[in-house]
C-alpha cells in the first residue's frame, strides 16, 4: 500500500455536532480526548469515524488508525472505502469517535 493525501472520496455522514467548531477553537480537553481516542484505536485496532475540515467542508470517514505521532502532528489511517493509507495532520481533525 502507498500513502496518499486526501482527495474527494465518498464519505459518511458526520456525527451530530462534530463540525460545530474548527480545530483551532477546540478546547485543550477536546484535543486531548481526540489524541487519546486515536491512541486507543491504534492499540486496539478498533474502527473510528474521523471528522475533519477540507477546503471549507466538514468530512467524516470511517477507517483504522495505523500510526500516530503526536509530537510531529501526524497520523496515518486506512480508509474503509478504498483501503488506502492516508497521511493527515492531527491539527486538521475536529472529532474522532469509535464506530
Amino acid at each position: 500500500m502507498s500513502i496518499h493525501t486526501r482527495t474527494n472520496y465518498p464519505t459518511e455522514k458526520a456525527p451530530d455536532n462534530a463540525c460545530s467548531l474548527p480545530r483551532d477553537l477546540l478546547t485543550e480537553e477536546q484535543m486531548e480526548q481526540i489524541n487519546f481516542t486515536l491512541i486507543e484505536a491504534l492499540h486496539t485496532n478498533k474502527q473510528v469515524y474521523l471528522t475533519y475540515y477540507k477546503k471549507g467542508q466538514c468530512i467524516t470517514e470511517k477507517g483504522f488508525i495505523q500510526f500516530v505521532d503526536s509530537l510531529g502532528n501526524l497520523f496515518v489511517f486506512i480508509d474503509e472505502v478504498f483501503e488506502l493509507k492516508n497521511k493527515m495532520k492531527l491539527s486538521e481533525l475536529i472529532d474522532v469517535r469509535f464506530t
